[in-house]
């Protein structure tokens, strides 16, 4: 008889308390580091507090991935508890947080856990983890969750509006070729993700354009009135504008499930407040 699979990801999700404890959701959480402080996100900071404190800030934050000991932690817990693992963190190329999950792999028994990088992050990923959590909870085995997980990351987009690059710029998460999308003249960037790295899709005047621009990319993807299995949306302290994309995305597609949730405070770090973003599993 097959082991029972167990879900490990990183705190990049952002995840009800009610799905972390029906899914049986395990997160590992990154590093803040701001003022001389360490923040451990979602333990000691949530998401009110930093966008509160984030505008006045005279310094930038900074971020670091989980150490290895960290999973390893969990891993072997899991494992004593008789569980097979699957780890996904958000994508390799924009966090140490893969690479930290791999350490901990070769320290615990061979063949017990499987670290998959989707090159996906924050609701994206929060829907490829829940969407495998079920699977796992239903009996699927180690192989037929990674399986799930990888063909769902292949019908997944993430498309997100930005008021400013001064965080991503600084946080050496976009590079300077990207600087066509600077903030002269008051444009809003809007980026995505392409193979696990942000990169510029477009500027526009307005933020509600831009935040309207993200419907319309998703409908380029989709087509006008298409599926979708899952929709994500995500804000840095901009719930206004998600409950109005939320609206108009239903008028615009068929939308099997959502969720929309506060962008987590170590990715708010990177975006700054009034992010928005839009993230969609094709149906």
């Amino acid at each position: 008889m097959s082991r029972k699979v167990a879900i490990v990801t990183d705190s990049t999700g952002a995840y009800p308390p009610s799905i972390i404890d029906e899914l049986n959701l395990h997160i590992v959480p990154l590093n803040i580091h701001w003022d001389g402080k360490n923040y451990v996100d979602y333990v000691d900071i949530t998401p009110a507090k930093f966008y509160k404190m984030l505008p006045a800030a005279k310094t930038l934050p900074t971020t670091s991935q989980p150490s290895a000991a960290a999973f390893i932690t969990v891993f072997e817990q899991l494992i004593a508890e008789n569980y097979d693992i699957l780890t996904l963190p958000l994508s390799s190329k924009l966090s140490g947080t893969y690479d930290s999950a791999m350490m901990a792999l070769r320290q615990v028994t061979a063949g017990r856990v499987e670290v998959l990088d989707t090159l996906l992050v924050s609701i994206p990923l929060s829907a490829i983890v829940i969407k495998t959590a079920r699977a796992a909870k239903q009996g699927a085995t180690l192989l037929e969750c990674s399986n799930i997980a990888k063909e769902a990351a292949s019908r997944s987009k993430v498309f997100f509006a930005v008021e400013t690059l001064e965080y991503l710029h600084k946080g050496g998460r976009i590079n300077t070729a990207a600087a066509f999308l600077g903030t002269a003249l008051n444009l809003k960037p809007i980026l995505g993700l392409e193979d696990g790295l942000i990169v510029p899709v477009d500027r526009v005047r307005t933020t509600r354009k831009a935040h309207q621009h993200l419907l319309d990319l998703a409908e380029q993807n989709v087509g006008p009135h298409g599926k979708i299995e899952f929709l994500g949306l995500v804000s840095a302290d901009a719930p206004k504008a998600v409950e109005e994309l939320r609206k108009e995305a239903h008028k615009r597609f068929q939308i099997e499930e959502e969720l929309a949730t506060d962008l987590s405070p170590v990715l708010g770090c990177h975006a700054g407040n009034g992010a928005v973003g839009l993230s969609f599993m094709a149906g």
